[in-house]
Order: C-alpha cells, then sequence, then structure tokens
C-alpha cells in the first residue's frame, strides 16, 4: 500500500474552470482571465530577456526577483522589504498557511468566496472554519475575538463581486488575533483597496495578482505586501528559484506600464456597466460587482439551464453546484463584442 498521509488520501482536489482544447472557437467567460492582450512593453520585455537565441535560459534568473519587488515597492509607496513576488497569489496563499498554521490549527474565510483555501488548508493538515454572509454582506457570528491562525478575505468578493468597506476589514484586522489576508486579486476593478492598512496593522498583509488587471494569468505572477517579518518568513519557505526570468521580466514590465494597465481597467468597468445594464433588462438579478465578472440569476433561478443554454452556443462561464450559488452564473467581463454576443444568446435562451 501506498503509505500516502492520510489527509491526502481523504482530500478532494481543487477543480478549476474548464479550459476547452479548442478555446480559439468559444467565447470563454469562465476564469476571470481579462480579454486583451498584456502591455506591448511586456512583449517587449520577455523577447529582450530571452534574447536573440535565448541563451539566457541557460542561466537561472534573480532569486530574489529584486526588480519586480522595487517596481510594486515604488508603485505602491512601499520599501521593496515589504514586497515578495510569486508564481501566482496561490502560491503566497499556500505558504501563508504553511507560515502560520500548523497541523489540526485553525484557519478561516468567509462562505461562499475562494475554496481553494481548504484545498490548501487540508494539504497541511489545518482545520477549516467558515464564515456566512448576512443579507446585507455582514459576516455572521464572527467573534468579538477570532482565535485562528489565518482569516482569508477576498476582495472583493468572488465569486459575488461585492466589495467589504474599508472600515469593515478594519475591524477585522482589530479583531483578528492571528494573521488577516486580503486576497485582493480583483482590487483593481474597484474603488478601494486595502494597502493602507499593511502599514497600520502588523497582521495585515495583501496579496495580487497579475492574471486579471495585467492581463497575465499563462505567466502566472503575483505579489504580496506585508510587514518586513511577514515577507523574510514567506522568503524562507517559497522555492528558492520560484520565478523564472521571462516571469520576472513580464512582472516588473506590467507594473511600470500604469498607462496600458489604466485602459484595460477603465474598458472592463465599463463593459461591465453595460452589461449589467443589459442583464437587468433581461429580468437578471445582478450583484453590483467591482470585480471582472458579474453574478447573475435568471428570472426562474434555474442558473444551470442557462449554462446549458450559453454552452451548446459555445459561451463558457461559471455555474457552481454549491446550493447557495446554484441558482445564477458567475460571467466574466470580455470585450465589448463578446458580451453583446452573450446578451444575444441570453434572449434567445429567455
Amino acid at each position: 500500500m501506498i503509505p500516502l498521509r492520510k489527509n491526502i488520501q481523504q482530500m478532494a482536489g481543487y477543480v478549476p474552470g474548464f479550459q476547452p482544447p479548442d478555446e480559439a472557437a468559444w467565447i470563454k467567460l469562465n476564469t476571470n482571465e481579462n480579454p486583451y492582450p498584456p502591455s506591448p512593453k511586456v512583449v517587449a520585455a520577455i523577447l529582450a530577456e530571452l534574447g536573440g537565441d535565448g541563451g539566457n535560459l541557460r542561466k537561472y534568473p534573480d532569486a530574489a526577483s529584486r526588480a519586480g519587488r522595487v517596481a510594486a515597492g515604488k508603485l505602491y509607496g512601499f520599501d521593496p522589504s515589504w514586497v515578495i513576488m510569486a508564481n501566482g497569489s496561490d502560491e503566497l496563499l499556500n505558504n501563508l498557511i504553511r507560515a502560520f498554521a500548523g497541523e489540526e490549527e485553525e484557519i478561516a474565510f468567509v462562505h461562499p468566496s475562494y475554496t481553494y483555501y481548504a484545498t490548501l488548508a487540508e494539504i497541511q493538515g489545518a482545520r477549516v472554519r467558515t464564515f456566512g454572509l448576512t443579507e446585507k454582506w455582514e459576516l455572521a457570528d464572527f467573534p468579538a475575538r477570532y482565535e485562528g491562525k489565518l482569516f482569508f478575505l477576498v476582495n472583493p468578493n468572488a465569486p459575488l463581486g461585492f466589495t467589504y468597506p474599508l472600515e469593515f476589514i478594519e475591524n477585522l484586522a482589530q479583531r483578528c488575533a492571528g494573521m488577516l489576508v486580503v486576497d485582493e486579486a480583483y482590487a483593481d476593478f474597484a474603488d478601494e483597496n486595502a494597502l493602507a492598512l499593511v502599514k497600520k496593522y502588523e497582521n495585515v498583509v495583501v496579496t495580487r495578482t497579475f492574471s486579471k488587471s495585467y492581463c497575465l494569468a499563462g505567466m502566472r505572477l503575483g505579489l504580496a505586501v506585508a510587514r518586513p517579518e511577514v515577507i523574510a518568513a514567506l522568503d524562507k519557505i517559497r522555492d528558492h528559484y520560484n520565478l523564472d526570468r521571462l516571469a520576472q521580466a513580464a512582472a516588473t514590465a506590467a507594473l511600470e506600464d500604469q498607462a496600458y494597465f489604466a485602459e484595460c481597467v477603465r474598458k472592463i468597468r465599463e463593459t461591465r456597466a453595460w452589461f449589467t445594464g443589459e442583464l437587468r433588462v433581461l429580468g437578471y438579478g445582478v450583484i453590483p460587482s467591482r470585480a471582472n465578472f458579474v453574478f447573475a440569476t435568471p428570472p426562474d433561478r434555474n442558473g444551470k439551464r442557462v449554462y446549458d443554454g450559453l454552452y451548446q452556443r459555445k459561451i463558457l462561464v461559471r455555474h457552481f453546484s454549491d446550493p447557495l450559488l446554484a441558482e445564477g452564473l458567475r460571467i466574466s467581463i470580455g470585450t465589448r463584442e463578446e458580451m453583446e454576443r452573450t446578451i444575444e444568446a441570453l434572449r434567445e435562451i429567455g
């Protein structure tokens, strides 16, 4: 018998959004990817790093990803010692659990939100606790003092898209005995973020991804901003060459080209507003979103029926089996043309 750890034997793996092998034939609105290409400066930086004959790839990358830390620190107003670069924000979430939660120690998060937190906790043998939401998008039954090792708050919320006010997040930081991790995968599409709280509270960590607003899901890039002591701990346990040379070049160029970034965000926000209005004309219930997706519920509250109808028309969206979410659909914001075709399909489906 293969001697797997008991928790690995018993756990179920995380199931990511469906990636069709013939993706060019689909309108793909199921994994919150950015519909636009990355900055031309990113492409140029990758080609320059590659070199004419690819010779740079024979050499290891900078283990500390220093250029990315400097660029992020300059952009967000932090010394580079407060920043760490990562192989996607998922690497950071994993390493935060490894750093702070041992076996049988507790981590918690909001339900519904990013279920991968639970998978990562199970890998480490940590216990998972979830807190539900009230009708006013507040945490239900959250204690005056939460004693768990980590609390994860994705803001804007995924998959629902709403944001928690900054005052709410600050109150959470005060009530958490352990670390509060504000997962800001979608914060660039919102009006505010929690970066200021990192300087104010030693137990606050903010994580970001390049997959959404920077159009780089294929590069697997992320970063975190936290106190230098936390960053030093994460440096101890990350893979020593966790970002390859091309990823580091892409990250630095993306952070430095804020004009292109701002234009992509503007287009997505405008398309989000238009698409939300069109959905409501069709009778859909739509939660006001500050992310690059919307969560919409059809008039008959049969999300699976609409999902199937879109699938037949080669339009991929995300339907969740969770009873709290099954009535609706999470729909990523694509280009204006893609969203117009999606609205046409929804009219046909009825």
